[in-house]
């Protein structure tokens, strides 16, 4: 039995929580949070007790840390654990700077911790069953990935100030999702973008639209195509096209339904939220962690997964910046 203890009871560790108490072999053991109701109110519904960071970190009776705290203290919280001899989830990104990163990684590595990253979207029933269509050979060598993420519609003004920007936000589950589909490391990235949702989010730095190529040394390629805003719902796609075909993973509806009449086919609407779009995906990335854990094996999505994503983001900051397509050796060195 894995006991866990939760670094913060916001939205996304009030998700991890319930995802704990409904997985096999994991337990809640405690919560931390700097607002004592919301650490309740994870208590009540799912089990454990309310104890603050260091407590958790130094615990004799925790295993394992959930990181969901703000991005800046990822990587103090990552090496404080390792240290203290947990093994570690943590919500991507592990930091907003490279080399942050990577001493961060080396701490995990001097340690032998074990260390996953929040992808998430990888443990999409979805996208994984298209994964195993790619990797079974059904459609032949991969040849392209594209991939559409569109928000239903821009966050608030004050997430955008400490996001990191979109590339390093949003667009690094889709670098994610790149590498994974590609099996191969992408050589460079040219990436384009503007500002058509909100002005607001122009005037602070940021981007909310964007198209970005990713390709490979040996020529597969990937566009993704991003927006914060899509009138029609949260607009989550993947094709990937191979040699003697192709697959893809469609957007999900609020039902899997469809009515048919004289005025023509109609469906339900998209789903409209990333926290229900991907329920499913929250609950798997804590029953592998789980599992991994009790198997003694490394969890599918670890720290090398979170360098190449921000790195992927990081050349494309620059390739907007700078008008041209940036050779991922220029950002690795």
């Amino acid at each position: 039995m894995t006991r866990f203890g939760v670094l913060g009871a916001g939205r996304i560790g009030q998700v991890h929580a319930r995802a704990i108490a409904a997985t096999p072999g994991a337990v809640m053991t405690a919560i931390a949070d700097p607002l004592e109701a919301a650490a309740q109110a994870a208590v009540d519904a799912y089990g454990g007790e309310i104890r603050t960071l260091d407590a958790i970190i130094d615990a004799g009776d925790v295993d394992a840390v959930v990181i969901c705290t703000p991005t800046d203290t990822h990587a103090d919280l990552i090496e404080r654990a390792a240290r203290a001899g947990k093994a570690i989830f943590c919500e991507k990104p592990i930091d907003l700077d490279l080399a942050r990163v990577r001493a961060c990684l080396g701490v995990v590595e001097e340690t032998g911790a074990t260390l996953m990253l929040g992808f998430n979207r990888r443990y999409d029933p979805d996208f994984m069953a298209l994964k195993a269509i790619v990797d079974g050979g059904r459609i032949g060598p991969v040849e392209t990935v594209t991939i559409t993420s569109r928000d239903p519609g821009p966050p608030p003004g004050e997430y955008i100030t400490r996001s990191g920007g979109m590339f390093r936000d949003m667009t690094i589950h889709d670098f994610d999702i790149a590498r994974w589909m590609l099996g191969e490391e992408p050589e460079s990235v040219l990436a384009v973008a503007s500002n058509l949702v909100d002005p607001e989010i122009g005037a602070l730095g940021d981007i909310d639209t964007a198209t970005v190529i990713l390709r490979t040394a040996t020529g597969k390629q990937t566009v993704i195509q991003n927006s914060r805003r899509a009138a029609y719902g949260y607009d989550q796609r993947i094709e990937v096209a191979g040699a003697l075909g192709a697959a893809s993973a469609q957007n999900q509806h609020t039902a899997r339904i469809e009515v048919a009449t004289a005025e023509g086919f109609q469906r339900p609407p998209l789903q409209d939220f990333f926290m229900t779009r991907y329920a499913e995906a929250y609950a798997a990335e804590i029953a592998e962690f789980t599992t991994a854990l009790a198997a003694g094996r490394p969890p599918r999505t670890g720290g090398h997964d979170g360098l190449m994503a921000l790195a992927l983001a990081d050349a494309a900051v620059r390739s907007v910046a700078e008008g041209r397509a940036v050779a991922m050796a220029e950002i690795m060195g």
